[in-house]
C-alpha cells in the first residue's frame, strides 16, 4: 500500500502559503525568494538619487580652529592684562609677593596661547615676555595700591598720574626675589605654552 505525499499546505502550518488574498507575502522574483523587490508603495525604501539624511543632534561638534597664531597672540595679550590685574590686587591686599601668584599669572598665559595659536615656536617666547610685563605690572599695581592706603590717595592716581614715582619704589624694593618670581613666571609661561599645544 503506497500513501501519497502531503500537499505543502496539508497537515504543515509552516509551509508557505500562497499569496493570494495576504498583503504581507513575500512574493518571489522570478523565481527568487531574495531577490530585492521594488520599493513602489514603501514610503522607507532609500530611492535612488535621495540625499542623506542630515546628521544626528547629538554629534559632536566640530573641533575647534587650531595653529591660529594672531589669535593666539591676542588671547596671550589678554590673559595677561587679566591676570597682572588679580596678581596685584592679591600683592595690595595681602602686602607680600606670592611666587605661587606669579607661576599662575605666567601659566595661564601661556597654556591660553598654546590653546588657542597651536604649536608655532613664537608662542612660547612672546608668553614668557608677556609673563615678565603681567608679573611687572602686577607688582605696579600692589604697590599703588599699598602707597594709595599709606598716604590717602587713590590706587587708580597713583598709577596714572605718578607713574614714576611706582616705578621709583619698585626699583627700590626690588630685591633677589622679585627677580626670581619674574623668572619663574616667565618659565611658566613657555612651559604652558608648549604644554597647551600639546591638547
Amino acid at each position: 500500500m503506497t500513501q501519497s505525499a502531503p500537499s505543502p499546505s496539508e497537515g504543515n502550518p509552516f509551509a508557505q502559503q500562497p499569496a493570494g488574498g495576504n498583503p504581507y507575502a513575500q512574493q518571489p522574483a522570478d523565481g527568487n525568494p531574495y531577490a530585492q523587490q521594488p520599493a513602489e508603495g514603501n514610503p522607507f525604501a532609500q530611492q535612488p538619487g535621495a540625499a542623506l539624511p542630515p546628521p544626528a543632534p547629538f554629534a559632536p561638534p566640530a573641533a575647534p580652529a587650531r595653529n591660529n597664531v594672531a589669535l593666539g597672540l591676542v588671547v596671550a595679550v589678554v590673559t595677561a592684562l587679566v591676570t597682572a590685574g588679580i596678581y596685584g590686587g592679591i600683592v595690595g591686599a595681602t602686602e607680600y609677593e606670592i611666587g605661587y601668584a606669579a607661576v599662575g599669572v605666567g601659566f595661564l598665559i601661556g597654556f591660553a596661547a598654546g590653546k588657542v595659536g597651536g604649536a608655532n615656536p613664537l608662542l612660547p617666547v612672546v608668553s614668557a615676555l608677556l609673563s615678565l610685563g603681567a608679573v611687572y605690572l602686577g607688582q605696579l599695581i600692589g604697590i599703588a595700591m599699598i602707597g594709595g592706603d599709606e598716604i590717602g590717595v587713590s590706587a587708580v592716581t597713583l598709577f596714572t598720574e605718578h607713574f614714576d614715582v611706582l616705578t621709583e619704589g619698585w626699583s627700590e624694593a626690588a630685591d633677589a626675589m622679585t627677580f626670581l618670581f619674574l623668572a619663574i613666571g616667565a618659565y611658566a609661561a613657555f612651559s604652558g605654552a608648549r604644554k597647551g599645544a600639546r591638547q
